[in-house]
């Protein structure tokens, strides 16, 4: 039975990325397009993070997989967009802003749930967590958005855009959830968690970081396009995929400790 319940959930991941696939640009890509190459490489490490948080899934202990399961979700929705963002660039050097928006709405907010999933696994935890850090990504998305889609000036909605971050910071640094972690969670899920927060200090930076270049300095943001999105690339390699890694250390290492009990 878990053998055909992993095979379905290979298909599934499959089945999703035909639409992706079935988009391949013509054009070829160019051995000295970096940004190009770095979205090429990234899909594919975005793949395999999928398939082992997936698979990873039947390792660990009940209360674990959502978290787990969560993880995949986050580097399956970020492949398929990097799909289509590649081929674009390949084909345009361009990459509508729209693209990463889209990722992000779906993909920051799930991010933002580990925090209190991982809580949740070892107690109970108060709903108003869920939904602070849940408010906290929609104004940052909101704010980043309408300054980099042109809706809106970009200096106020850089602040926006600050104000949800600095409003998540709070939470995981200051509010309930550091101090339900400081006092309920075990030493494997206190680590995980500081981890976790620090990427979302640091590894998060570099997007208003790309958005002050792009921006704020007064460059043309076409000018400045291949740098803006090389600095994201790689931003979505801690903030996607290393940040699934700590959720997958953190659930088998409990569910080990649990069964040597």
């Amino acid at each position: 039975m878990p053998k055909l319940r992993l095979s379905w959930l290979a298909f599934g991941v499959g089945a999703s990325l035909v639409p992706a696939l079935a988009h391949a640009a013509t054009e070829n890509l160019r051995s000295d397009d970096y940004v190009g190459i770095s979205f090429w490489l990234i899909s594919m490490a975005l793949i395999a993070s999928t398939a082992f948080f997936f698979l990873e899934t039947q390792r660990v202990a009940g209360k674990w997989k959502t978290s787990l399961t969560v993880s995949g979700l986050v580097t399956l929705v970020a492949a398929v967009h990097y799909f289509y963002m590649r081929d674009v660039w390949v084909a345009t050097g361009e990459t509508p802003t729209v693209y990463r928006y889209i990722d992000w709405l779906i993909t920051v907010p799930l991010l933002m749930i580990e925090f209190y999933l991982i809580l949740a696994a070892i107690t109970k935890v108060p709903a108003g967590v869920f939904w602070r850090l849940l408010i906290g990504t929609f104004v940052m998305l909101a704010g980043g958005y309408v300054g980099e889609a042109g809706y809106f000036a970009v200096w106020p909605a850089f602040i926006v855009g600050m104000i949800g971050w600095a409003y998540i910071l709070y939470e995981v640094f200051l509010g309930q959830a550091s101090k339900i972690n400081a006092a309920e969670a075990p030493e494997s899920v206190q680590s995980a968690f500081k981890l976790m927060r620090l990427i979302v200090t640091i590894g998060w930076a570099i997007y208003p970081i790309g958005y002050f270049v792009g921006y704020l300095m007064g460059q043309d943001p076409s000018a400045s396009s291949a740098a803006l999105n090389l600095i994201y690339n790689l931003a979505d390699v801690v903030n996607k995929i290393a940040f699934g890694v700590i959720i997958w250390t953190v659930a088998t290492s409990e569910t080990d400790r649990a069964a040597a009990k």
